[in-house]
């Protein structure tokens, strides 16, 4: 996801093809040439310097937030329930994203050279796609979890435990690993030349290499990253918007003031699902038309895939901002923690 920069390159600079008829052909064609790399040299000058600058925010911002989800949840016996654990899940996730992936791409964006070897290269891929898909299926735990403790309050009781949880998210997890090893064989250092400068990133050789391999990964990144997981958050909270459109769920035998809390929990979940979606939603779709070789190559169109990629590394920050503005209970708890540093 932090090749965009190497492939502009790889696409543009094929300038030494032209053989032009005539010396003023080629004059013309050479101060063409020029233009395109002066063009291109100060887009890599500005993005070296922005994009690392965004990136540095977002890490701060991340990596406190983050850990203020974990101590609270960690030393707060009564924010330990099903939901806040895997909340506990999602800001592990977001962690991992922060810690593994951010300071890894803002280097590449800011360096000439992948400085980490092949090993790091495959090792940050891995880690950056073990933590994305993570956090997409504990945000469909999230909402299972949701429907359960709305639309059947009673019955789920004996299956929402905090035992039942973690297994939940230790299958998760431990499934995802297993998912996604091919990402060590697929990524890699890869080095290439730009106007007789040796350069390397980190990227999908395979892809690169044999096309079709492209449009399967990105196919398959899209439907199983994306579409199928947010399809069945939808069907969740369509499922639990029948139940709670005629107020009192059947069977739920709790006091008004309870059905308000579970519906402030559910809308909370809602506004991070959402705000996953969206801050998505840009770059999914760029990968899968540039994974089928359709995407333009020019610095205006990667210039909106990088805006894309900065949005979806916000996403990884701005969870506990949403569990401080909706929920009293993370806001009580954030405030102690904090009063006690």
């Amino acid at each position: 996801m932090s090749s965009d920069l190497a492939e502009l390159e790889i696409d543009l600079l094929g300038l030494t093809t032209v053989t032009p008829s005539n010396a003023s052909q080629n004059a013309a064609c050479t101060d063409c040439n020029n233009n395109r790399l002066s063009t291109i040299y100060e887009f890599q000058r500005l993005v070296s310097i922005i994009v690392p600058s965004i990136f540095g925010v977002v890490f701060i911002l991340g990596l406190i937030g983050n850990l203020l989800v974990l101590l609270v949840v960690l030393f707060y016996q009564n924010m330990r329930n099903t939901t806040n654990i895997l909340i506990l899940s999602l800001a592990v996730a977001d962690l991992f994203f922060i810690v593994f992936c951010l300071p890894f791409t803002a280097a590449a964006y800011a360096l000439p050279t992948w400085p980490f070897g092949n090993a790091g290269c495959k090792l940050t891929q891995f880690m950056t796609y073990l933590s994305f898909f993570a956090s997409v299926y504990t945000l469909v735990l999230l909402s299972l979890d949701r429907y359960l403790a709305v639309a059947h309050p009673i019955r789920s009781m004996r299956y929402r435990t905090e035992r039942n949880t973690w297994l939940a998210v230790v299958i998760t997890w431990g499934g995802i690993l297993l998912c996604i090893i091919p990402i060590l064989f697929q990524y890699g250092e890869f080095t290439y030349n730009q106007e007789f400068e040796s350069k390397s990133t980190c990227l999908n050789v395979a892809g690169l290499i044999d096309p079709q391999v492209k449009k399967i990964f990105a196919s398959c990144f899209f439907v199983f990253g994306y579409v199928i997981p947010l399809g069945i958050v939808c069907l969740m909270y369509g499922l639990m918007l029948k139940r709670l459109v005629g107020g009192v769920v059947p069977g739920d035998k709790h006091s008004a003031q309870s059905i308000r809390a579970k519906r402030r929990v559910t809308r909370m979940v809602i506004v991070v699902i959402v705000c996953f979606a969206l801050c998505w939603l840009p770059v999914q779709i760029i990968l899968t038309i540039r994974g089928f070789g359709q995407y333009p190559s020019t610095i205006w169109s990667i210039g909106l895939q990088l805006a894309a990629n900065c949005l979806s590394y916000i996403n990884s920050c701005i969870n506990p901002f949403l569990y401080a503005f909706l929920s009293e209970n993370f806001k009580r708890s954030f405030r102690k923690i904090i009063c006690c540093f």
